[in-house]
């Protein structure tokens, strides 16, 4: 192990992949701060650039490109409630209200120190735990997967209001409805797609975010008549500092470490990816803080920005683990990932670390600079990024619709994709004019799927009963976790009424 790390550290090293690792980054980052293009589509442009070069050079700026993109992303979350990618929709829950505090600076800054710290603890954690987490991903089975989901769709709680729970879970199950629209996962039969062949395939999940936030909020712009509003000539000094003071470091860090191990955990699982490590580490954040602190979450709270930041870098690094080691994508960019991979002649999976020792561990270490140059990349172009916001809202909104419609159709090249954007923003716009929270609605969304198919693969195992519920150890555990988190908001809901009896009784 040991001699495959120099040789992965000598390879990592060598000019020209230091070269791959700051072009990745760069062009990751432009494009993941563009909306709705995302790694993928980033990675996607690369392959092309890669065919003529090395095998680790082409491999290590694929995947500079991947967590750049995640990293990139944050940015017109925060600015603009416009999620770069999947992954960076939670960003804009606290990132958003803060840019509209005039504390952009300071997000973006938060946003850029979480997402280095989560990407480094994940490099780490993977040079030397790779092999040994390869083995706990492979002892998952469908019904942990289940469960785990279950325990997910746990954390509603977290993504809505004071006294929105019944609100919330509503939407909670609205999204998994629109998840069961599509081909059925083990008949192939379609369903709830009205004899339309463009709804077989379901509806994609970078629409729906496009659709409930970036366009929902350009809708309430509108709406509320802030569109005719031009904003006053400002300084870099109004837009808010890029420094955290000492208390709001000690506030962030515990944040930002839980969440990064937990997101590189979530990503090491095969299909689970950035975006539902940022979910769950939101989630899990919110349920983890006082009640004073709860009230702040969604309102511009800076754990509620650390964590899903910290997480999804965390979680794009974990993803390598069942890629490079068991030739398992953990997700739609890493699946690209493999094919490229594929392409160079080498064959992921336990051999990669006896047959293409420079490959795997140069991959591995060329992270950690990665990270490091995305920091010293984006720190100094915050106060220019942040001019975004300068920007009158004559000229903001149409350049978010552009942005917004031009990313959705550019994964397809479907013109009903803008169809049936129209058509989930007015629904969205009537909804939350009714106060309906959207952040449960895309979580259910999210995890329907993963939680239906592997709902039918342990219900085909156990022969139709729901017996694999507690005859696994580790399934049974994630299902007490599930129902303990789902009884904790409502002990704590009656704590509180009998003190605040015996409050009014003293009195």
């Amino acid at each position: 192990m040991f001699e495959g790390m120099m040789s992965g550290l000598s390879t990592a090293v060598m000019p020209f992949n230091l070269l791959m690792v700051i072009v990745g980054c760069f062009a990751g980052t432009f494009i993941g701060m563009l909306p709705g293009l995302g790694p993928i589509s980033a990675i996607a442009l690369m392959i092309p650039i890669t065919y003529g070069l090395d095998p680790s050079s082409g491999i290590i700026l694929m995947a500079g490109v991947y967590y750049g993109a995640i990293f990139g992303g944050s940015t017109s979350s925060i600015l603009i409630n416009a999620p770069g990618c999947a992954s960076t929709v939670v960003t804009a829950f606290d990132g958003y209200p803060l840019a509209q505090k005039k504390q952009a600076g300071k997000a973006l800054a938060l946003a850029a120190y979480s997402s280095f710290t989560g990407g480094t603890i994940g490099a780490i954690i993977l040079l030397f735990a790779a092999p040994a987490l390869a083995k706990v991903s492979l002892s998952f089975q469908s019904s942990d997967y289940f469960a785990l989901m279950v325990l997910g769709l746990t954390a509603v709680a977290a993504f809505s209001g004071k006294g929105q729970v019944l609100k919330a879970l509503m939407m909670t199950v609205f999204g998994l409805m629109i998840a069961m629209v599509g081909n059925d996962v083990m008949s192939g039969i379609p369903r709830f797609t009205f004899n339309n062949v463009n709804l077989i395939d379901g509806i994609s999940f970078l629409l729906l975010a496009m659709a409930t936030f970036a366009l929902t909020e350009v809708v309430m712009t509108v709406l509320r008549g802030e569109h005719k509003e031009k904003e006053p000539e400002m300084d870099m000094d109004s837009l808010g500092s890029m420094k955290l003071n000492k208390e709001e470091v000690k506030h962030v860090a515990p944040t930002v470490g839980r969440s990064s191990v937990f997101g590189f955990l979530v990503g090491v699982l095969p299909g689970a990816g950035a975006t539902i490590a940022s979910f769950l580490s939101y989630g899990m954040e919110r349920n983890l803080a006082s009640k004073e602190e709860k009230a702040k979450f969604g309102k511009g709270a800076l754990r509620g920005l650390a964590a899903p930041e910290s997480a999804n870098n965390a979680a794009s690094t974990g993803s390598f683990v069942p890629l490079l080691t068991l030739g398992i994508p953990g997700s739609g960019t890493t699946a690209i990932m493999l094919g490229a991979l594929i392409a160079y002649g080498i064959q992921p999976g336990p051999r990669l670390f006896v047959d293409n020792p420079d490959v795997f561990w140069s991959v591995i270490i060329s992270m950690y600079f990665g990270n490091l140059v995305l920091l010293i990349l984006n720190l100094p172009l915050i106060p220019y990024i942040s001019r975004l916001l300068v920007i009158p809202r004559p000229i903001l909104i149409p350049l978010i619709l552009f942005f917004s419609i031009t990313g959705v159709y550019l994964v397809s090249f479907n013109s009903f994709d803008i169809q049936m954007m129209v058509i989930i923003t007015i629904i969205a716009t009537f909804l939350k004019l009714l106060s309906f929270p959207m952040a449960p609605m895309l979580l259910g969304f999210i995890l329907g799927d993963i939680l239906e198919k592997n709902l039918s693969r342990s219900l085909t195992l156990s022969d139709g009963s729901y017996s694999f519920l507690w005859e696994r150890p580790l399934t049974l555990s994630i299902m007490i976790c599930a129902v303990l988190a789902l009884m904790l908001p409502l002990v704590s809901a009656i704590r509180d009424k009998r003190q605040a009896a015996k409050a009014v009784s003293s009195a």
